[in-house]
């Protein structure tokens, strides 16, 4: 049987503290001594599948493969786009990772991204010994093209989307709105109308604010109801 965390789930931590003895697995920011789990920042505690985790309360976005992420394209190269992700490396999307056609220029390619385009794509590649390589090969990657740009701390993308996805879907059920969560901390918003979006915008701002407070996911749903009139 595996061993309980020594403490709450979503409780704010420090370096040093206990979190679980036993057969829990570590996760992100946590040491393993012995049978014994530490956190190793300040953040909040997360149990998924057996994985003791802690998620910084700050902190910068590193790239890990696999990560949806919303970045604005740099500037077009000879084979490729530089993108910029917020993270403290730039990104690289090159040609062979889109679905243009055939060899192209650099004129050519920046017909097909031009600086200053959001683009919705996955990083496929990343070890710290190179800059993240992007792909847009994929259901939903691409160009962005939404109403509203909303930027928030990375950290805090895990609250906001929420356990298996909860607080995320409730969003969009009760604005209406289409809501992309990139995993580097930008989130895109496009909806029926200004008011929708304008709620939506309101509610993610207050999630990233309030990520440590219990019920949360009842207190957005709440006041997204009262605002919208429902």
């Amino acid at each position: 049987m595996v061993a309980p965390l020594l403490v709450g789930r979503r409780e704010i931590v420090v370096p040093g503290d206990l979190l679980a003895e036993g057969d829990l697995r570590p996760g992100d920011n946590v040491l393993r001594e012995d049978n014994r789990i530490y956190a190793l920042r300040v953040g909040l505690v997360d149990l998924e599948g057996g994985r003791v985790s802690v998620v910084p309360l700050k902190g910068c976005y590193f790239p890990r493969p696999g990560d949806l992420v919303i970045g604005r394209i740099v500037e077009a190269g000879l084979t490729g786009w530089e993108v910029d992700i917020l993270a403290p490396y730039p990104a690289l999307l090159p040609m062979s990772e889109t679905y243009a056609k055939g060899q192209a220029s650099k004129a050519d390619l920046s017909a097909i991204f031009f600086t200053g385009d959001m683009v919705i794509a996955k990083v496929i590649a990343f070890d710290r010994t190179r800059d993240p390589l992007l792909t847009t090969k994929g259901p939903g990657l691409g160009k962005a093209f939404g109403n509203r740009v909303v930027r928030i701390s990375p950290m805090k993308v895990p609250r906001l989307i929420g356990r298996k996805g909860s607080m995320i879907t409730m969003l969009k059920r009760e604005t209406g709105c289409r809501i992309i969560v990139g995993q580097n901390g930008v989130v895109l918003i496009s909806g029926r109308d200004d008011r929708a979006e304008r709620v939506a915008v309101e509610a993610i701002y207050r999630i990233e604010r309030e990520a440590h407070t219990k019920g949360l996911t009842d207190g957005i749903e709440d006041m997204v109801r009262r605002e919208l009139g429902r």
